[in-house]
């Protein structure tokens, strides 16, 4: 029996490293094209008819190894995107994605993302982007920005509010100016705007992305090297 138990334990183990084996090095989650992906629970049709016109909203979630949302928020909506910014908190709540790889292992991400929403000629146009770079917005380019991961080789955990001593608890967010290689390697990070000033959330913001790894950008399908600015939002604490 212990023979037997033995035998069965390496078949599994081999059934395991050829799974692994068929995953590629890298890919960044993705909204795919199932019922529940994001995209599909957007009621475009209820949108149009409530009155929504043009608008855009970012958003950004933390989706685990099996695709599933832990969390999520939605920021930066364009004049008159309330309509929107409620659709989306709506279809992101039930949501599930395709889950990002590194290393050829599934890994947990924090995706970051860009909805639009356009009537045209009577029409709702719904587009959702893996980005938030206006000017790879502007031009509908196929691309993914790089999502930090959560455990495997990044020490990134989480984000958190600056001990900054004020009475009141304020939102804040830092915009990093961050380089990331195609390899998914952090190769340069500043703080290039942070509101409100002076309370240390552009530091905050240093400090938990300092040692982070990320799944690489993705430009036409392949991984590469990138600059971005990545907007870090700190919730007012409690």
């Amino acid at each position: 029996m212990r023979r037997l138990g033995f035998s069965v334990s390496i078949f599994v183990l081999a059934l395991q490293l050829a799974a692994a084996q068929d995953l590629p090095e890298f890919r960044p989650a993705l909204v795919g094209k199932a019922p529940d992906a994001i995209i599909n629970r957007i009621d475009t049709k209820t949108l149009a008819a409530a009155g929504q016109k043009n608008a855009l909203i970012m958003f950004c979630a933390a989706v685990t190894k099996t695709g599933e949302l832990n969390w999520s928020g939605t920021y930066r909506g364009t004049a008159d995107s309330k309509l929107l910014e409620q659709e989306v908190q709506r279809a992101l709540a039930g949501a599930r994605m395709i889950p990002a790889i590194r290393h050829r292992q599934p890994i947990a991400v924090i995706f970051f993302g860009t909805v639009m929403f356009e009537v045209i000629e009577g029409k709702p146009r719904l587009r959702l982007f893996a980005n938030q770079e206006p000017n790879e917005l502007k031009t509908e380019n196929d691309f993914v920005g790089p999502q930090v991961c959560i455990g495997g080789d990044s020490k990134f955990s989480g984000l958190h509010y600056p001990d900054n001593g004020s009475p009141v608890p304020l939102a804040g967010v830092a915009e990093l100016q961050i380089a990331v290689d195609g390899e998914g390697n952090l190769q340069s990070g500043e703080v290039v705007n942070e509101s409100p000033p002076l309370l240390g959330f552009g530091d905050a913001a240093m400090d938990d992305f300092a040692e982070a790894r990320f799944i690489p950008a993705f430009r036409d399908g392949k991984p590469v090297a990138c600059a971005i600015t990545l907007p870090v939002y700190y919730p007012p604490k409690g």
